[in-house]
């Protein structure tokens, strides 16, 4: 009896003997297949673009594949969505920014698929893009405080272009409104184009929006568009005569941002590789380069300060949503 016991013991060592290195290397394995890196828009915008490349950095950092795939709709929502229902276990992993982080709660409420807080890991911030004011070439502003001033005084008089309720534009509008005391009429539009396009034509007053959007007109040989102040801390340093509204004298500070998300309760080691992975990427001068050559500056981080500025950016859109009773219709 006791000889069988001795190999019984025997062979149960030998089992956990062999079993704990195969649990070692499942615990090292990550990654160990393609990463699915959802964009909750639509082929083609700065945010595909931008995931695109940063996806090519983080493939050859983790050396696995990193596969972009839209889901776009609803503001962000369907594939923000999709990024919080998945299994966090790093395989699925996403873009996230403004409106789905940051906004949507405020605007949908209990219909909104997922609780941006309680349901999403942020990663990394990957980088801030500033609002700048634009009005047409021939409009008499020559800074931000004139057009203020008159929009002031004439309440009824202006109107401003958006990409649409709830978004950057629209919000930052009506944040510089809001601080500023001014009127302005809201007049959205099914994209940025189409919103330029209107302001170089003189049907809409003004527009606030990324500095992407405008460089290409603004370098232009006769451009018929005028930037008008950069809500920023800083100047940009793609625009660095352009003055931010604070030194107009007008308190604004407003960006469209985007940053890499997961699903909640994503394991510390593999949270810790992926944000390892974003911010070599963002050290890359090529890429660097392309994001300030756009008016954006480079963020990174880690995940507790990417945290902080989501919830620091839900307090004030949040706010300014419920003062202005603003509505997605």
């Amino acid at each position: 009896m006791n000889r069988i016991n001795k190999k019984s013991l025997l062979a149960a060592m030998i089992g956990v003997a062999c079993l704990a290195p195969l649990s070692n290397v499942s615990a090292q394995a990550y990654p160990s297949q393609p990463i699915t890196f959802i964009v909750p828009y639509s082929a083609g915008g700065s945010s595909d673009t931008r995931s695109r490349q940063l996806a090519q950095h983080m493939s050859e950092s983790l050396n696995v594949p990193v596969v972009v795939e839209n889901r776009p709709g609803a503001s962000g929502n369907i594939g923000t969505a999709q990024v919080a229902r998945a299994k966090p276990d790093g395989y699925t992993i996403g873009l996230g920014n403004f409106a789905p982080m940051a906004v949507n709660k405020a605007l949908y409420g209990d219909t909104l698929p997922f609780d941006p807080e309680k349901d999403i890991q942020p990663i990394a911030l990957i980088e801030v893009g500033a609002m700048v004011l634009a009005v047409n070439a021939a409009a008499p502003y020559k800074n931000a405080g004139e057009l203020v001033a008159d929009a002031k005084r004439n309440p009824d008089k202006l109107n401003y272009a958006s990409t649409g309720a709830g978004g950057a534009s629209h919000l930052s509008s009506e944040l510089l409104k809001q601080r500023a005391g001014m009127g302005a009429t809201h007049v959205p539009y099914r994209g940025g184009a189409p919103a330029v396009n209107d302001l170089i034509g003189g049907s809409v007053d003004m527009y606030l929006e990324l500095a992407s959007l405008f460089i290409p007109h603004l370098s232009a040989d006769e451009p018929r568009i005028r930037a008008l102040g950069v809500a920023a801390e800083n100047r940009l340093k793609a625009l660095p005569d352009l003055p931010t509204f604070k030194e107009q004298g007008v308190d604004v500070v407003a960006s469209n941002w985007f940053g890499v998300i997961g699903p909640a309760g994503l394991p510390d080691d593999v949270l810790a590789q992926l944000n390892q992975a974003v911010n070599k990427a963002l050290q890359d001068p090529d890429y660097r380069k392309v994001v300030e050559s756009q008016g954006a500056e480079v963020a990174g981080g880690t995940p507790e300060e990417f945290r902080t500025f989501i919830q620091s950016e839900s307090a004030l859109w949040g706010n300014l949503i419920r003062e202005q009773n603003l509505n997605v219709q």
